[in-house]
């Protein structure tokens, strides 16, 4: 039997142990963390997302700050207000929501963030560190699929792990994680020989490559846990639409020991280890250890 791994309950733990962590600093330190969240233009799965994130920080017991500003904003005006929370000391996390108006530079935006304050993980020194070994802010849905693996693994040190896709936000920082806990790391891509026969050495996959339904039954190593990254929405034969993800997951059923859902699996992380990585901020911006709050 392949176990489904539910990533809704597990995000629900995450954001216990968050509020958990957030009162514990309330009444020890006199802190509140404070999540800020920047939003240009009105892209409607832009704005549900960013409403939920607001909804989630509050749940928590955190400061939520959201900037909304038009889409004709311009580049100096977008700067200005992240040097504004960079320098606001009740804001201890900054995430500028993406993708941006096509007039204003993603990468100058984001390294604009303060290192210390950027939850998404996105600002060069953060890479840097990550990769380096250093201590880093982590990219949420690459730490979501960390914090399941070990969950449903245990050590993995050893394992061999294939990452399909290689992305700035998912694969290439997947990889530094897996790294990190002694696998042995392939990333694989569209020009990858042989993709399939890749897939089938792997004990661990991780799917993020964007392409619906892409990874077979067949291309999973028996006993091999899979985390399906990818959300793809599909239209069914009754001109209807359903999401699924980049594995199949009918064929993937009795191969695979455990695979995430699509929904149900990482996504539900991503919010969660946002807010997780907003608490870790703040422990770090004050000199906090965070086990001290357990």
């Amino acid at each position: 039997m392949t176990t489904r791994i539910d990533g809704k309950a597990f995000a629900e733990r995450v954001r216990e142990q968050v509020a958990h962590d957030v009162a514990a600093l309330q009444a020890q330190h006199q802190l509140t963390p404070g999540l800020a969240v920047v939003l240009v233009g009105e892209d409607p799965a832009s704005e549900v997302y960013v409403r939920n994130k607001g909804k989630q920080t509050a749940a928590a017991g955190m400061h939520s700050v959201e900037r909304k500003l038009p889409a004709n904003t311009s580049q100096d005006e977008l700067m200005t207000v992240v040097a504004a929370l960079n320098d606001d000391p009740t804001v201890n996390g900054i995430l500028v929501q993406l993708p941006l108006p096509e007039h204003i530079d993603a990468d100058a935006v984001i390294n604009a963030i303060s290192q210390a304050k950027d939850v998404d993980g996105f600002h060069l020194t953060n890479i840097g560190m990550l990769w380096s070994g250093g201590e880093s802010m982590v990219p949420c849905t690459p730490l979501g699929c960390l914090m399941m693996l070990r969950d449903q693994l245990g050590d993995l040190s050893g394992k061999r792990a294939l990452i399909l896709g290689r992305s700035n936000i998912v694969g290439k920082p997947m990889a530094a994680l897996l790294l990190a806990q002694s696998c042995t790391v392939t990333i694989a891509h569209s020009r990858t020989l042989d993709l399939a026969e890749r897939c089938r050495e792997a004990d661990i996959l991780i799917a993020a490559v964007g392409r619906p339904e892409m990874v077979k039954g067949e291309w999973i190593k028996p006993g091999a846990v899979v985390i399906d990254v990818g959300i793809n929405r599909i239209e069914t034969a009754d001109g209807k639409t359903r999401l699924v993800g980049d594995v199949d997951f009918e064929s993937a059923q009795g191969v695979a020991d455990a695979i995430t859902p699509v929904p149900g699996g990482v996504g539900p992380m991503t919010i969660a280890c946002l807010l997780d990585n907003t608490v870790t901020a703040t422990c770090r911006q004050h000199q906090i250890a965070r086990e001290s709050l357990r």
